[in-house]
């Protein structure tokens, strides 16, 4: 299968590249595309040496499928002229998430809407990611009502210039920033930019593609904040449902989930941390409590690496569940 990664010299994309690489993805041609400063570049992907082409050049190649990396804009620009030669695009920025034409995948939840006629197809946002994959069997059983997220979220989210920018601060030298302020040593309450109505970018994405993914009922309010981690995304979650639940009874459902690892042992100090989910493809989740402070409300913690299940590996399963549907041939 000859397969494109767009934005293939990128932080998401060099992730890309390394999980299409581990899971063995049946690829017979490599094409990684990037801006016209990286092209002839040459790249390394299964011992195989491969040059960096121009977009233009990787469409003029029509492969079978592109898996885009690079921003919205380009997504926007590019992802309709690969389409019209067939080629099918998985786009990892936010650009088609809430077209109300392009579906929006977490396979494990909802893979088998994809069909053949879906030429342009979203991942969806790494934070959203993590957590619909939490709630999605939780709201089967009990039916969520209202969701309360605050999100932790790595630099790595921002890309190389924020990494760079905690590198600097932490040794003690000038440098490009990526935020407003100091990420070492500090939490800063604001996730991409701020909308009319106070809240980010980052948080109206939580809100707006659970309900796409999820329901449309579903009720979420989100607070993100960049931390000075590496690693992965946090998120604490208060989950209101319209029916009660048994404890036991959650657990053994989030266990049950595909792509989720429980780690819920107060006892043993067992619990989810980025630092142990980093180069990990599952979701992981801890500290389920009942919320005491009102009926039917559960407290979760969920953390994922945002490069891994949060973009590259989530972009690759949905072009495996493309193949075992047949859609794509290998």
């Amino acid at each position: 299968m000859k397969v494109a990664v767009v934005g293939a010299t990128g932080m998401v994309g060099n992730v890309m590249l390394q999980v299409l690489r581990e899971q063995n993805f049946p690829i017979t041609e490599l094409i990684p595309v990037a801006s016209e400063k990286s092209v002839g570049m040459e790249m390394e992907f299964g011992g195989l040496k491969c040059k960096v082409v121009s977009l233009d050049t990787a469409v003029s190649m029509k492969p079978d499928v592109a898996i885009f990396s690079a921003g919205g804009d380009t997504s926007l620009a590019w992802a309709p002229k690969f389409a019209k030669v067939g080629t099918v695009v998985i786009d990892n920025s936010s650009a088609w998430r809430m077209d109300p034409t392009k579906k929006l995948v977490v396979p494990e939840i909802n893979g088998d809407v994809l069909t053949k006629e879906d030429l342009i197809i979203a991942n969806p946002n790494c934070s959203t990611i993590q957590l619909v994959l939490a709630l999605a069997p939780l709201h089967k059983k009990y039916g969520v009502k209202r969701v309360v997220v605050s999100t932790y979220q790595s630099i790595t989210g921002t890309g190389v210039k924020a990494v760079q920018q905690m590198e600097n601060e932490r040794a003690g030298q000038n440098g490009e920033m990526a935020y407003h302020y100091p990420i070492d040593k500090n939490c800063i309450p604001q996730c991409d930019v701020f909308t009319d109505n106070g809240y980010t970018k980052e948080e109206l994405k939580l809100t707006n593609e659970t309900k796409k993914i999820l329901d449309p009922a579903i009720n979420v309010t989100a607070t993100a904040v960049r931390v000075p981690v590496v690693g992965g995304h946090s998120e604490a979650v208060n989950i209101e449902f319209e029916n009660d639940f048994d404890l036991d009874e959650v657990r053994r459902l989030l266990h049950e989930q595909p792509g989720i690892t429980l780690k819920d042992d107060p006892t043993t100090n067992n619990y989810p941390m980025p630092k142990y989910a980093e180069g990990k493809d599952d979701v992981f989740v801890g500290r389920i409590r009942r919320d005491f402070s009102q009926p039917n409300t559960l407290n979760m913690w969920i953390v994922a690496d945002n490069l891994r299940k949060g973009a590259a590996t989530n972009a690759v399963q949905i072009a495996w569940t493309l193949v075992n549907k047949g859609i794509l041939s290998i």
